[in-house]
């Protein structure tokens, strides 16, 4: 037959990533469907379907019988015995069917069957390829505007960017490429339903993983994110080398790693500090660019009260509240800030010395958080801002 249908059924798996062995089945399943809509059954049907050259048979047990009542079931003596000269009534002799004796009815649902398979096929395919991209990040093509949704294609299926996803601020032309964090692909009849963002925080944890090799290799670790998209992002760092320095391996040479991130989240700006199981420490490096005079932590009701100097309260609370927001998202904390003459008017640091804030529960962290802002990996920790 068949060396064309074997040539088609090697560009379909070539083109649709759809096996080979899967259209196979699904010619055999629909030859027996079309026996089924020939003959009214296809209980007594078999077919054969030789996989490296496509050669096929179709073949009907039917019982031997003197008088046939059921074409479709029996065959008579006489006919049986041109088949096999030993043949006998009650034997099973199996009758091969030539499928161009099918009805035109019959030929078509056959092809509907074949058409069908492959469709769901490639939905299944498509659906495996971008569920294993779940929470990844891709670039795909701006499409078209849908209302308040932005369709993008990333290849082989569209997705849709939600507006609750759209960085306020950000323009979508079509044709223009977007690099989109893939938060969710469902399984419909109609093919995979692929949500992205540009707003969630993974976003940005890969666009580091693409730009800084110590994070890819794992020697730099993102221990969180907290982000008003568009606006600033948060990121703690952590280094499990103490020969690499977290923050400044994310920053880069004259701050290229950052800035190539920044520059894909159009001037967002990005504060990268050093992550420490410390709270107090925590909690302090988060507030950056402000200066910290005294944090008093409470982790068992993730509760902290920092004290800043006056000259400080302004920029330690941020435009709008936004950094102090952020680092309460970023640490877990809820983070009442005070300037040091409020504290001291409220008694606040009647009980504590500036040298002292860190002592008892969290001593032993002191010296870990001390070599880590040593020399430049201090320069490093303070906030880099895009706009410099």
């Amino acid at each position: 037959m068949n060396r064309d249908l074997m040539d088609a059924l090697d560009v379909l798996e070539k083109e649709k990533s759809i096996s080979k062995e899967i259209l196979l089945d699904a010619i055999q399943q629909s030859l027996i469907q079309a026996c089924k809509n020939h003959f009214g059954k296809a209980d007594n049907i078999t077919v054969t379907i030789d996989h490296e050259t496509g050669d096929f048979g179709v073949y009907a047990d039917r019982t031997v019988v003197e008088f046939v009542e059921d074409p479709a079931m029996e065959i008579s003596l006489v006919e049986a015995q041109k088949k096999s000269s030993k043949a006998a009534i009650g034997d099973i002799v199996k009758v091969e069917i030539r499928s161009k004796e099918f009805g035109r009815i019959a030929t078509q649902n056959a092809k509907n069957v074949i058409l069908q398979k492959i469709r769901e096929e490639e939905r299944k395919v498509l659906f495996d390829q971008y569920y294993g991209k779940e929470k990844e990040v891709v670039t795909g093509i701006i499409q078209r505007i849908s209302g308040k949704n932005v369709n993008v294609n990333l290849g082989k299926a569209d997705a849709i960017l939600g507006e609750n996803e759209q960085v306020k601020g950000e323009e979508y032309k079509p044709t223009a490429r977007l690099k989109v964090f893939i938060l969710e692909v469902k399984d419909t009849p109609k093919g995979p339903r692929i949500l992205v963002s540009r707003t969630h925080p993974g976003l940005v944890k890969r666009l580091f993983e693409s730009e800084v090799a110590e994070v890819r290799d794992g020697t730099v670790e993102i221990k969180n994110i907290a982000r008003e998209a568009g606006s600033r992002t948060k990121m703690a760092v952590w280094s499990n080398d103490p020969d690499v320095d977290p923050v400044g391996a994310c920053v880069g040479m004259n701050g290229a790693r950052v800035g190539a991130v920044v520059n894909e989240l159009n001037g967002e700006k990005i504060d990268i500090i050093n992550w420490d199981e410390n709270p107090a420490f925590l909690i302090e490096n988060a507030l950056s660019p402000a200066k910290v005079i005294a944090v008093m932590a409470d982790p068992d009701d993730k509760t902290a009260l920092v004290v800043v100097p006056d000259n400080q309260l302004s920029l330690a609370i941020g435009k709008e509240g936004q950094n102090a927001r952020l680092a309460a998202r970023l640490t877990g904390f809820k983070i009442d800030i005070k300037s040091e003459t409020q504290a001291r008017e409220a008694g606040d640091l009647d009980e504590y010395d500036d040298d002292e804030y860190y002592e008892d529960e969290y001593e032993e962290y002191e010296g870990e958080y001390e070599e880590a802002v040593e020399g430049e990996a201090a320069a490093a920790e303070e906030v880099y801002d895009s706009e410099n």
